[in-house]
């Protein structure tokens, strides 16, 4: 691990420099060689730096809805040429292009702000092995190790042995603890953060591959955490907690004011923007009025809350216009009314013996609307076929009815005759 954070050495310098100006100013407040003033120092070393990357998260947002908009047609690309990689990435790069998305966009807030961890952790190494860094001179070093955050040295592990953190004035027992819940909070935080993207921030209407990677890393990244949580000093993961609080508290006002189209963020979010604008009769706000405006331009291509969002302005009589304001409108109110009567409605399923019920009572009417119509035709009709029925079949005042033409070819294919069979020659007995 201090190979790979040696390779970050040249950023060392700022970072202890950073954290040296900050502890002159806390130390005067809580005094030099307080947990309080080093720890302070590095929660605002993590605001500053997440500050200077908000136009990174911006761009990490965009371009995690755009990969969420095109994983259908990027899995139409990998199935139509499967056979040829060469052709499926040009393709992909094409889409790419197309659309403006570049996919390492997603990353690039982790990417940058690896390097500043890095440092940190080397800082907070070198604090612990009693060597000088950057600006954090002898003194600043001596004032280091003496700071306690609840009984834990900054510079302090988990796995340290008892030893090691008797030499920085502290008990096992005290770091343990401390370093444990620190990392059980930074575990949850993290969790959290993608469990609240997962189940509020996407739209679910799509499944794509990308909802179930980022379903199994809202479980890989805690555990991650967890295990290698247990090597890193109390100082980094003071740092670490505070940038995943930081992600979390910025995730949730992302979600709150600008939510993926067709989540459930979103369907939120016009709920509460239809009732300010009901309430004032207006969308006083430019990004309010940004918003309708966008849902305005989509025409047919809305999503179900954009449509339902449209519907509710219509029944409230106002209605949303191109430039994002919106008018009183009788008009608008009567179209919602009409839309809202002639949505087609689904019937109600039945259960097995209502069907059977309703099949044999629409039997029972055919049988007595064709009874009623043969009365009705002639009455007459009706009872010589009655007293057929009734009279015996051996009548000899009755002939035998003469068979139809399919009736007399279907027995005489089996071998049978009608009427009195004749006795047979004396000869052929």
């Amino acid at each position: 691990m201090d190979t790979i954070a040696s390779l970050f050495s040249f950023i060392t310098t700022p970072v202890s420099w950073v954290i040296v100006q900050f502890h002159s100013l806390y130390g005067m407040i809580f005094g030099p060689d307080t947990g309080w003033a080093w720890g302070l120092s590095i929660v605002s070393l993590v605001v500053l730096i997440r500050i200077c990357l908000i136009p990174l998260f911006v761009k990490q947002i965009k371009s995690t809805r755009n990969m969420q908009v095109l994983q259908p047609k990027m899995k139409a690309i990998q199935e139509r040429y499967k056979n040829d990689k060469q052709r499926q990435s040009e393709e992909m790069m094409k889409l790419y292009k197309e659309t403006g998305t570049n996919p390492l966009s997603s990353c690039l807030p982790i990417l940058a702000q690896s390097p500043f961890f890095f440092a940190l952790y080397h800082v907070l190494s070198s604090i612990a092995s009693g060597k000088t860094i950057g600006v954090i001179d002898q003194r600043l070093l001596d004032s280091a190790r003496q700071a306690h955050i609840f009984g834990a040295p900054l510079a302090a592990k988990f796995l340290d042995s008892s030893e090691k953190v008797a030499s920085l004035n502290a008990s096992l027992t005290d770091v343990r603890i401390v370093t444990a819940i620190m990392i059980i909070l930074m575990s949850a935080s993290q969790f959290y953060t993608q469990r609240q993207l997962m189940t509020k921030n996407v739209d679910l209407t799509v499944k794509t591959p990308y909802m179930q990677q980022q379903k199994m890393l809202m479980y890989i990244f805690p555990v991650i955490f967890a295990v290698t949580g247990v090597n890193f000093p109390v100082g980094v993961l003071v740092y670490w907690l505070t940038t995943n609080v930081w992600t979390m508290g910025q995730q949730m006002y992302v979600i709150n004011q600008n939510p993926t189209p067709g989540s459930k963020a979103q369907d939120q979010y016009l709920q509460r923007l239809l009732k300010a604008i009901t309430t004032r009769g207006e969308v006083r706000s430019r990004r309010k009025r940004s918003v309708v405006q966008a849902i305005v331009a989509k025409g047919p291509d809305r999503n179900d809350n954009e449509r339902k969002f449209i519907v509710s302005l219509g029944k409230a009589g106002l209605a949303a216009q191109p430039d994002g304001t919106v008018i009183k409108s009788d008009t608008a109110a009567a179209e919602a009314e009409a839309s809202a009567s002639a949505k087609r409605q689904q019937p109600k399923r039945q259960t097995k013996a209502q069907r059977q019920s309703a099949g044999s009572q629409s039997g029972t009417d055919r049988a007595s609307s064709g009874g009623s119509e043969q009365g009705g035709a002639g009455s007459t009709e009706a009872k010589p076929s009655l007293r057929k029925q009734e009279e015996p079949q051996d009548s000899p005042s009755q002939p035998a009815a003469k068979p139809a033409g399919g009736a007399t070819r279907q027995k005489a294919k089996s071998g049978q005759r009608k009427g009195q069979q004749r006795p047979k020659h004396p000869s052929k007995k």
